[in-house]
């Protein structure tokens, strides 16, 4: 049984777990650093004397270096392969978080920040497929469930650590304290996390078959010769159009985007004004940064319950229920916006469905292109949402400033939230009769009959 046999047919072995924690690691690291504006905000509006044009801007500048990186960077990695393009992208995210921290006025704040979010956005793609390929098929849905949970919880402990890095730095504390835990990550990831596997076969760079089996060792494949044959056809020229935007799945991908930029727009605007609006309301910055790092834990929350309930119900009906609790949810935190004990238990149901929302469109977004097109789609997709994820918190001031409360905010996103959640149950409905199975699906079917007819071919040679 060759490698990528072994991993998706096998159970899990120690080896695969490392990765998926490795990974969980880095992404709860970029989630704290996706978010760490918005904590810093009420000190930074303070420090610079922003206004609120400018506060919308410091909200969101950074999500537009994100989705850049999202199209332009992230195809790199199926160049340099993903080990060098997370590493790579490691070293870049250091470097800009350390030039945020010294940023000495409002412009250089900025280009930091831009400059920060182009690694971040490139390097998601990357971590989810190395997680993806290193899950075994019956694992997989828990594997990913649970790797959702890293990015709402980097942002939920790196909220609750900001006040303390805020009070005995000021607001750079949280950017330098950033950079030096990146800086032990890439440590680890140079040391422990291992190339995809397929990278190494379909492009075999140098010192392919070397790494490879060193992979195999540690799974517990067997050792080979040389490497297997490429099974991934060659590119074909138009492959993208055909996969992405032509028939059914023209359709599938105008629901899916869609629906995803709704979420994520509700998801930015109540990551990055949270803190915001609350500081503004109560006058208590500490108590504003609380709420937002009770937005981020309740994503922890989200992730966990979609995980659960993503084995008894599909997971895009789930991801449209979740849509609806935002909704409902979104209604009562307006309601109660001023009352702060509310506002804090709240909160964290605001959380379960903004931040769990997005770690459901990570975990369903994948099985619905075919392996050829998928990195590309998905990362599009991903960058068109981090370009919508711009314009939110900027929406979101230029209504304040035309006469809407925090709570009238809150009510207009819910009503976003609702529309994610019947684009997304519209997405499921194009999953009837001949086209019921995901692409993902229609893979491990074709793989496991090839690998099976390939055991019976040597069972019967050997007899």
């Amino acid at each position: 049984m060759e490698l990528t046999d072994a991993i998706r047919r096998n159970p899990m072995t120690r080896f695969q777990w490392v990765i998926v924690a490795i990974c969980i690691l880095l992404t709860m690291v970029d989630g704290y650093e996706i978010l760490v504006t918005s904590f810093t905000l009420p000190a930074l509006t303070e420090h610079f004397g922003l206004d609120r044009g400018q506060q919308g801007l410091v909200a969101s500048f950074g999500t537009l270096g994100m989705g850049i990186g999202a199209i332009f960077l992230s195809p790199l990695a199926d160049r340099i392969g993903r080990r060098k393009h997370i590493l790579g992208s490691l070293v870049m995210i250091i470097v800009a978080m350390t030039l945020t921290g010294l940023a000495t006025s409002f412009e250089t704040f900025l280009a930091a920040r831009f400059f920060g979010g182009l690694f971040l956005g490139s390097i998601v793609p990357s971590i989810n497929v190395l997680v993806a390929e290193y899950a075994n098929q019956a694992r997989r849905g828990v594997v990913m469930g649970v790797y959702g949970v890293g990015l709402p919880l980097g942002a939920a402990i790196g909220g609750f650590l900001s006040v303390g890095l805020i009070d005995a730095f000021t607001w750079r504390g949280p950017y330098f304290f950033s950079a030096i835990v990146t800086a032990v990550l890439l440590l680890v990831a140079a040391a422990a996390l291992p190339e995809s596997v397929d990278y190494l076969v379909q492009k075999r760079p140098a010192g392919a078959l070397r790494a490879y089996n060193r992979i195999a060792a540690k799974i517990g494949a067997v050792q080979v010769s040389s490497l297997p044959v490429p099974t991934r056809p060659a590119p074909v020229r138009g492959a993208f159009v055909s996969g992405v935007l032509r028939g059914i799945m023209l359709r599938r991908t105008v629901l899916l985007w869609i629906a995803y930029g709704l979420v994520i727009a509700a998801f930015y605007f109540a990551n990055s004004l949270t803190a915001k609006l609350v500081t503004e309301t109560t006058g208590d910055a500490d108590f504003g940064i609380k709420a937002q790092a009770l937005v981020a834990a309740g994503g922890v929350v989200g992730a966990l319950l979609f995980s659960l309930a993503a084995r008894r119900i599909h997971p895009r009906l789930v991801t449209a229920g979740i849509g609806v609790v935002g909704f409902v949810v979104f209604l009562v935190f307006a309601a109660f916006f001023e009352h702060q004990t509310m506002v804090l238990v709240l909160a964290v149901m605001v959380g379960l469905a903004v931040n769990g929302g997005v770690a459901a469109y990570y975990a369903i977004s994948p099985s619905i292109y075919p392996v050829a097109v998928r990195a590309a789609a998905v990362g599009l997709m991903m960058g068109l949402g981090r370009a919508v994820a711009f314009f939110a918190p900027n929406i979101a001031t230029f209504l304040q400033e035309r006469g809407l409360s925090p709570a009238d905010l809150y009510r207009l996103y819910g009503v976003v939230l609702a529309l994610s959640a019947v684009t997304v149950a519209l997405l499921h409905a194009t999953y009837r009769g001949a086209h019921r199975q995901d692409a993902m699906d229609e893979e491990d079917t074709a793989a496991n009959a090839a690998a099976d007819a390939a055991e019976a071919r040597l069972a019967t040679s050997g007899a």
